[in-house]
């Protein structure tokens, strides 16, 4: 299991022949520094085989799958891919699958796999017991059944004869299994997916211990699941999706009185320079900070966004907007950083009380855009800035606010309806 870091960045598969020329021609070093990338679609065939053929001991050590293919990252540090297979004898699920970018099958015979080569262009794996070939014939992956505890304690790196390792959790157990799996790997180099039968299972092994496992094996027949796991893939998929901010001059502060504004605490700890998009208009949207940041008067809550009134909207994943009073337990929000990276978190209360509130309006420095928030009168509310001040800052408090300071908004769409976006005539002020 290799280190990774906190979120999700770059694609979720890369396959064909680019990826498995490229694989074959990796050296240690880049193993080292890099994520295994793969996709695929399975077959449900042999799932008898799969269970009660004997495990033998196996003494070819083989290389790695083709279609896994080891890329050298483009940051310093490591980044998050995962591996995906999908496991089916439904062709709806098949197409669903290749149209999302995920080409390799699994099968348990030549004859489904040779119909299927026909209409798409697939890899095919095959299941042997508790082995699976390629189409040469060679192994490039074991099965492991695990249905206790003992059996568990035998998936160890030094056990691991092949380089990839296909792990089905048989009974209710499946997190501390697959959360004891990626500690005992973590740092390794070998492969480890787990078998998953919908897409809400499969995103369990995929977050275990926040590393999660190297990918799984979709084993379902409803094309419903596909779309699930891609969706999620792209909700945290942050380098494919950097958000493009743009500089605004600070044209108004006014105090205005009371209104009821919303508090967003999130299941998740941001970091400075992190926040919500929230605005009174759609068509742009300020970059509020958390009260991540330590004062003299009150301990940081690295977890809230004070993000404004009831009727403000606020981003959420697919391009989205929300109202704040929308916002409840269980929600998912877009937290964005000073270079429009961004990550999907999770609401865990909204509180919602009366208070002080003051208007912030600000120019867009590249074009004619005006645009408007109101936002607590506190000391840890805040917008963030362009670029960090001389003392470090990230953000200016609203109470420090005045005209002429930069802020960053985000540019979009103003008409929508029900948050998406849409091409209408409409006025906002």
């Amino acid at each position: 299991m290799r280190a990774a870091q906190r979120g999700w960045r770059g694609s979720d598969g890369e396959h064909g022949e680019e990826g498995e020329n490229k694989g074959k021609t990796v050296n240690t070093q880049q193993r080292r520094n890099s994520m295994a990338v793969s996709s695929s679609v399975g077959s449900a065939k042999a799932l008898a085989c799969f269970r009660t053929s004997p495990l033998a001991p196996r003494r070819t050590v083989c290389s790695r799958l083709p279609s896994i293919k080891m890329c050298a990252s483009p940051a310093a540090s490591a980044e998050l891919k995962k591996t995906v297979w999908v496991w089916t004898e439904n062709r709806q699920v098949m197409t669903a699958a290749v149209e999302r970018g995920w080409s390799t099958f699994l099968f348990g015979s030549k004859e489904l796999s040779e119909d299927w080569s026909s209409t798409a262009r697939i890899h095919p794996l095959f299941i042997d017991g508790l082995e699976i070939l390629d189409e040469g014939n060679q192994k490039v992956a074991a099965i492991s059944v695990i249905s206790s505890p003992s059996e568990l304690q035998l998936i160890q790196p030094e056990n691991m004869e092949l380089q990839n390792t296909v792990i089905d959790f048989q009974g209710d157990w499946q997190v501390i299994p697959a959360e004891n799996i990626v500690a005992a790997f973590q740092g390794c180099t070998g492969t480890v997916l787990a078998v998953s039968k919908n897409s809400t299972e499969a995103q369990v092994f995929l977050e275990a211990l926040e590393q999660g496992l190297d990918g799984v094996v979709l084993k379902v027949e409803d094309m419903d699941d596909i779309i699930k796991l891609k969706d999620y893939f792209d909700r945290r998929n942050e380098a494919k999706s950097q958000l493009q901010l743009t500089k605004a001059t600070v044209s108004k502060v006014e105090v205005v009185g009371m209104g009821d504004r919303v508090c967003v605490d999130l299941c998740s700890i941001m970091r400075p320079g992190e926040g919500l998009l929230v605005g009174s208009y759609a068509r742009g949207m300020f970059l509020v900070h958390s009260e991540c940041l330590e004062t003299s008067y009150i301990a940081s809550r690295p977890f809230r966004v004070n993000a404004g009134p009831v009727h403000a909207y606020v981003t959420v994943p697919g391009d989205k907007t929300s109202y704040l009073s929308e916002l409840r337990s269980g929600r998912e929000v877009i937290v964005v950083d000073q270079n429009g990276l961004w990550r999907t978190l999770i609401v865990g209360r909204v509180k919602i009380e009366s208070r002080p509130l003051i208007l912030v309006e600000a120019k867009e420095n590249s074009g004619s855009g005006t645009y408007s928030i109101f936002l607590q009168n506190a000391e840890t509310v805040a917008l963030i800035t362009p670029d960090r001040g001389s003392g470090g800052r990230t953000a200016i408090p609203v109470t420090s606010l005045k005209v002429g300071d930069e802020v960053l908004v985000r540019k979009q769409g103003a008409a929508r309806h029900t948050g998406i976006e849409i091409q209408e005539f409409i006025v906002e002020k």
